[in-house]
């Protein structure tokens, strides 16, 4: 895969189903064989139902979840990107209830991409930052 063609594919998921709800999508982006790593998960998620599953538990607590990509570093068959996550908690977050307050936080997200599809993922992101605008720390 060229180096546009990974950027294309992690910037559709970005627009279309982060940001855009186009849970379709990732049965097209992301391999059957998907592994994703999420730092405060404990499980990983696996397949494009668990990535789909992961979005319905972001998009039910911020139901105006927007992702930013500042940076996109491509190398090899992976991808890096540097983001800024926005969103109004009001739904439940894995037994937090909504707080109806606006939250902004960063994270770091490395894509591993073969034979045209996302096989495989690692998600750092501000946890803490999170939970302190929710006021639960």
């Amino acid at each position: 895969m060229t180096e546009a063609e990974i950027r294309d594919i992690v910037q559709r998921f970005t627009d279309q189903a982060w940001n855009g709800g186009d849970l379709d999508l990732i049965d097209e982006l992301f391999a059957a064989d998907y592994v994703g790593h999420d730092a405060p998960r404990p499980e990983p998620v696996h397949g494009p139902e668990g990535m789909k599953d992961f979005l319905r538990m972001y998009h039910g607590a911020f139901s105006d979840a927007n992702i930013t990509l500042d940076d996109v570093l491509v190398v090899g068959d992976k991808v890096v990107t540097r983001w800024t996550g926005r969103g109004t908690h009001d739904g439940d977050l894995m037994g937090i209830p909504p707080t109806n307050t606006s939250v902004v936080f960063t994270g770091i997200r490395i894509f591993r991409l073969a034979d045209g599809k996302i096989v495989e993922g690692w998600v750092n992101w501000d946890t803490f930052g999170l939970m302190r605008q929710l006021g639960k720390v």
